[in-house]
Order: C-alpha cells, then structure tokens, then sequence
C-alpha cells in the first residue's frame, strides 16, 4: 500500500460500522472517542455496543450487511470476519467514493488503523503498512514506555506557551524551540511543577516575565 500518514478531523464525520463483535467495539470506541457519529450494522451486537445502542450513542441496524449501506457515510469500518463482505463493501465503497477499512484484509483497505499511544493532546501512531499488526503491537507498547503519562502535561505546557507567544513578535523558530525544550524543562514536568516548568520554557524562548 502506497500509505500518507495523515491526522483526520472525526468530529462530526458519518461512520458506518459492519459486525457487532469484538473488533466492532474497537472501532466504535476509538470514533466515539473523537466525537464520530457512528452507525453499527449487524443483527446481534455484544453486550458493550448494545448498551450504547440503548444509550442512543450509536444507531443500530440489526441485519446483514446489504448494498446500499455505506450511502450517506463518509466511513466504513468492515469488522464482520467474513471475505464476501469485505469484498463487497469496498466495491461499494469505491462506487460511492466512501473510505473502507476491513479488519484484516490490506488488500479491500482505502485506508489502515495505526496502533495508537494517546498522551492528552499527544498521539503517537504507528503502523507497518497492514503486513504484521504483531509488529505494530509490539512497537507500540514498546514506544508506551517511552511516552509515560508525564508527556500529557507537557504537551499542555507546550501548547499553552505557543499560544502565547504568538501574541508576541518576533515568534520564536524550530530551532528556538528544540533548544527550550530541554531535559531541565522535562525534568520539572515529570516532577509535576507546571509552573515552573512554563515560566523555563519561556525564559529558555527568550519570553520571560
């Protein structure tokens, strides 16, 4: 696959979901978690999905898939097991130029789900193309402890310090900011002192009070 990592604005996007099992929930966690509308095709769903089902978070269609069923969405995420699905979902989806994703079958895929560390507003993803998700795993769950959950304070950190700082001129560069953004001002993120971590980010930029 020829893949372009890119970051999608969900919020608001209509999913369809086929299959009401295991991967299913998956799928519908992760969209739900970004603000998606989610539409679940299937006859029976597990007991997590139907409670959201009778939550009114996701709209349930209890039947098989059939033709017709990507129209209106933007999204398909085939969890279904079965290859004749699959396969006809993505001609479907590549008639109504809707994106498929079919749980592992590369091949039918418009697009692949990376393996996912989110820390706050940090997102590290990684994926191999759809050939090994073990790979995938592995690596994730190698890089989780890396990115520890002190990387969720100091992507707030760094983003409250952006803000404003473009309120100031001349705004500081790429190189600025790889120099601020020092072990010191790790260290005292990790030791919990916001404050004091911004206050060295911004005297470190050259914007200190």
């Amino acid at each position: 696959m020829g893949c372009y990592p890119i970051f999608l604005e969900m919020a608001g996007r209509s999913c369809v979901v086929i299959g009401g099992g295991a991967v299913a929930e998956r799928k519908v966690a992760a969209l739900l978690e970004v603000g998606a509308s989610v539409t679940i095709v299937s006859p029976s769903l597990s007991a997590p999905l139907e409670t959201l089902a009778k939550a009114g978070k996701v709209r349930h269609v209890g039947r098989d898939y059939a033709p017709g069923d990507l129209a209106g969405h933007q999204f398909a995420f085939i969890g279904a097991g079965d290859g004749e699905v699959n396969a006809a979902a993505a001609r479907e989806g590549r008639e109504r130029g809707v994106w498929v994703n079919a749980a592992d079958d590369p091949a039918r895929c418009d697009f692949i789900l990376p393996a996912v560390i989110r820390r706050g507003q940090l997102v590290v993803a990684v994926a191999t193309g759809g050939t090994s998700p073990a790979l995938t795993r592995a690596i994730r769950e190698e890089l989780e402890t890396y990115f520890t959950e002190e990387y969720a304070a100091l992507a707030d950190i760094v983003a409250e310090v952006r803000r404003e700082l473009r309120q100031r001129a001349p705004a500081p560069d790429g190189a600025a900011w790889r120099k601020a953004l020092d072990a010191d001002f790790r260290r005292l993120v990790a030791d919990g002192k916001r404050e004091e971590a911004k206050a060295h980010l911004l005297e470190r930029l050259g914007a200190g009070r």
